[in-house]
């Protein structure tokens, strides 16, 4: 089993950056395929991005090219770069670890907005 902590959103302007944190704990964090999701007001929860156990990646189109998602193994920590920022970027962003069986984090909120 594994428990994840998010951290890192907040309001920010349109055009603006945020980086996101997922840090991890109680299991082997190397053996897990990690990702990051959202759920906007209203909304179902949508896939963002996600990185293998190797290191490949795999992102939305709504946000290929402004999000980059990694991990460092030896912090056990999850991330996720966020670039040129949109209103529609508006959600509640959970950390998800995927081992065949699938844990979340509490969320944390990004508000883009002027």
């Amino acid at each position: 089993q594994v428990q994840l902590v998010e951290s890192g959103g907040g309001l920010v302007q349109p055009g603006g950056s945020l980086r996101l944190s997922c840090a991890a704990s109680g299991s082997i964090f190397s053996r897990y395929a990690m990702g990051w999701y959202r759920q906007a007001p209203g909304k179902q929860r949508e896939f963002v991005a996600r990185v293998t156990s190797d290191g490949s990646t795999y992102y939305a189109d709504s946000v290929k090219g402004r999000f980059t998602i990694s991990r460092d193994n030896a912090k056990n920590t999850l991330y996720l770069q966020m670039n040129s920022l949109k209103p529609e970027d508006t959600a509640v962003y959970y950390c998800n670890a995927n081992n065949g069986w699938s844990y979340w984090g509490q969320g944390t909120q990004v508000t883009v907005s002027s």
